[in-house]
Parts: structure tokens; sequence; C-alpha cells
């Protein structure tokens, strides 16, 4: 990761790839063109970059030239775009081709065509190296495509943020969530982990997402997820991950300006976990901990037994159950503490003592992330 002003950005394309789609968009162009020789002209000031690679592949002879148009400001495209250097020779009866580092709204390709709309031109061919078609609002048609981009800002090979990241020969894209604190909470029966949840979620202004509460809340409101769990729940199936996974995404989504989630109840495998990874990769984040509240197994049972006195929970007044419960826990867990420990992400804490202490500890582990 790259910081440039106050924003980081990511790896996102290779030199390697961008020398291939140059390499691709010059023997495409040059077939097409024959033996004509054509007028690229290049758009300052992110262009430079494009063209120079461009024209030194280029396998025919050809004629370069510049202009420069006013377009961004900041991370924004401005509506108001001014021509600052034109055309200095003839070009009638000329096929120009237009060499773009981006396309996205259109608004540049807008005046491009209104500039040379007088010139007496053959044909107007452009071709350009990146593009957003989810930002794209205009009619014009791009004869030339290098690689399509979703609609994120991106720097690099020519293009700037406020002036920084041209100089840069791979694109990297804006990384839209800085710093996220996101944390696996594991605990077995009766360990408190509800209870802490709550406390850590008010200390360090996180989102508690608890898979029981999100399939409740899914299926008693009848959204589709919902419907689609119900149904195998219905047949005695367990419900697939990736259901689950876009049931967590919309928890996320509806979060997106959280500073960091705590996952109550998901991951329960290596490729829940594995798939938790990639959602929270997909948001510009990651997991940054599993911490799992350590408590003997007699101190557990005593707990959930003194509990089923008051919680009317079957589960919590057999003890037989209660302890088949654990081993399930742990059997689970263990699987989970190595896929976190060989990311050094797993933290086990000492679950035993007041309530207010093993908060004390589980912060603790927070504050080192």
């Amino acid at each position: 990761m790259i910081k440039l002003h106050d924003k980081y950005f990511k790896p996102f394309i290779s030199a390697k790839e961008i020398d291939d789609a140059i390499s691709r968009m010059a023997t495409d162009i040059a077939n097409d063109l024959g033996d004509e020789i054509p007028v690229f002209i290049g758009i300052l000031n992110g262009s430079f970059m494009v063209v120079s690679d461009f024209v030194k592949k280029y396998p025919k002879p050809c004629e370069v030239t510049f202009i420069k148009l006013a377009s961004y400001e900041g991370l924004k495209s401005s509506d108001d775009i001014q021509r600052l250097i034109g055309l200095t020779q003839d070009l009638t009866g000329r096929t120009v081709v237009i060499l773009e580092d981006i396309i996205d709204s259109g608004k540049t390709l807008a005046e491009v065509h209104r500039i040379f709309k007088g010139e007496n031109v053959k044909q107007l061919l452009i071709a350009t190296l990146f593009y957003k078609p989810e930002a794209y609002k205009k009619d014009y048609k791009l004869h030339y495509v290098g690689i399509e981009i979703p609609n994120k800002f991106i720097v690099g090979f020519g293009l700037d943020y406020d002036g920084l990241g041209r100089d840069i020969p791979e694109v990297y894209q804006i990384k839209t969530i800085e710093h996220m604190t996101n944390i696996v909470l594991f605990g077995p029966p009766g360990a408190g982990k509800g209870t802490q949840a709550e406390f850590l979620k008010a200390q360090y202004n996180l989102v508690h997402i608890s898979t029981g509460d999100v399939f409740r809340y899914n299926i008693k409101n009848e959204t589709a997820l919902g419907t689609l769990a119900r149904s195998y729940m219905d047949k005695g199936e367990l419900v697939p991950d990736e259901v689950t996974i876009k049931m967590l995404n919309a928890e996320v989504d509806k979060n997106a300006d959280a500073v960091g989630f705590i996952f109550d109840g998901f991951p329960r495998t290596n490729a829940q976990a594995k798939a938790l990874d990639e959602l929270m990769a997909t948001k510009d984040s990651h997991i940054n901990a599993m911490i799992a509240l350590e408590v003997d197994d007699e101190v557990l049972v005593q707990r959930l037994l003194e509990r089923g006195k008051t919680s009317g929970r079957a589960d919590d007044a057999d003890e037989a159950i209660i302890r088949n419960r654990i081993t399930e826990y742990y059997n689970k867990t263990a699987i989970l503490k190595d896929y976190y420990s060989a990311e050094n992400k797993y933290f086990g804490v000492n679950g035993i003592g007041s309530i207010e202490a093993i908060t004390v500890r589980l912060s603790e582990v927070i504050d080192t992330l």
C-alpha cells in the first residue's frame, strides 16, 4: 500500500499488465490503419506515459502531438473543462487517433470531439488505456480499449492525485476504508461472549454482528436471503456458506461508515474464515484478530447450570447436553485457532473473573491491534 497526501492506495494493475495492454492496442491500430500514417494525439497531463510507451511499440511511421485540457480537481472530475493548449498543425484529411490514459465520465471526450469537429480530419479514432464503463455517460464510440476497470479512483502510470503518483510505473486503486478494526470473537457456551461483545462495541464504537441475530432478522422479515435460508432449514439441511456470507455482506454494507466490526458466531470452519477474508477484502479491509475467551470446563458447566435456572433454555439445564456443547465448540475452534494462528491473529484471553476484569483483558488485546 502507498499513501499520497491524505489517501491510501492499494496495488491494482501491474506494470506487465499495462505493457501487454498497450502492445495489444498498438498492434490492433497498426493492423486497422495499414500503410496510412496517423497522427497520434495525447491528452496532457495524464497520457504522457501512455503515449510514450505506445509510440515505441507502434510498428509503422506515425506523427505525435499533444493537447492539454483541465478536467480533474482532486478525486472528482470537473464540469468545467477548458482547452489550455491547442493544435498547431493542419489535420485536414488526416486520420487522428486520440490516445487517452483513462476515460470515465466522458466529459473530456466530449470536449475533444468539439475541438476536432472543425478540423476536417479524415477520421477521429479514440483509444484509451483504461476505461470505466460504469461511469461513462456519453454516446461517443471508443474504438480501442486497453483495460476495463471498476468506477474507483486510480493513480499511477501518468494518473495523479493532486499532483502525486504520475511517476509510478504500476496503477494503484484508492483504499476506501482506511482504518478499521475487525474482530472475530469466540468463546465456549457460558463464557460470557455476548456480554463482553456489548461492552466492547460500546467502548470501541464497533458494530456487533451476531450470525444468529442476522439469521433471525432475515427470516422474520422474509427477505430474499431469509426465505432462501428457511428453505434449507425446513428440509433439515445446513444453510450454505454462500447464503450466510451474503447476509453478512448486507450487514456490513448497512454500516459502511463503521470503524470496525465484531463478528460473533461466524466463521465456524476454515472455508468460512476464508470466505470472510474475501468479503472484507472487497471492503478494502481485513480481519485483525480472532479473540477467544478461555474458561475451564467445570466453570462453564456450573455457569450454564446456574443460568438454566432462569433462562428457560433446556440446553442450559442438562449437564450432558452442556458438556456436549462445550466439546463441539472446542472441536470447531481448534481448526480456526490454527487458521488464525498461522496469520499471527489468534489471541486467547482468560475468561475467568469479574465481567470488568475480563473486559480489561480483552481491551488490552484490542489496544495492540
